[in-house]
């Protein structure tokens, strides 16, 4: 019995090997266009909470994704469980995707910059005429002679 027990657990140890990497699909997505495509997912999977032109929400954009790089979800995910199974292409495929979308926040966050403080002049430039405008003698204002009654 003793035999039987320890070629029992010798068989599950030998059985139990940890080569989970699987084999490259003839359809593969290549790493820059699945960063691409993960950019653009984390990208829609987030506008799924916000209000759009319509002002609905809840809307799954996921599709548009597929669209746009003309693939299926299923050929995504046997790519994604390939590069899974490498998990260092893996978490180079995702630090780029991080990488380019912090660069495109910070592009467009100079570019909000810049418009506000455009729009922060002109409020400005507004203000200091209003005063201008108030700090003008009320005696030498002119008056619209079309505006006056005429005297009887």
């Amino acid at each position: 019995m003793k035999k039987l027990n320890s070629i029992i657990i010798l068989v599950m140890l030998c059985s139990c090997t940890s080569n989970t990497i699987f084999e490259k699909p003839k359809d593969l997505i290549p790493k820059d266009t699945m960063s691409l495509l993960v950019q653009e997912m984390m990208v829609a999977s987030s506008a799924t909470f916000i209000k759009n032109k319509d002002m609905e929400r809840n809307i799954n954009y996921m599709p548009l994704v597929y669209d746009k790089f003309k693939i299926d979800s299923v050929r995504f995910q046997t790519s994604n469980l390939y590069y899974m199974s490498k998990i260092d292409e893996y978490k180079l495929i995702f630090e780029d995707a991080k990488n380019s979308l912090k660069q495109q926040k910070e592009y467009y966050d100079k570019i909000k910059s810049r418009k506000d403080s455009i729009r922060q002049d002109s409020i400005k430039r507004t203000k200091d005429l209003k005063k201008k405008k108030d700090s003008l003698d009320p005696t030498l204002e002119l008056k619209n002679p079309l505006s006056q009654k005429p005297k009887l």
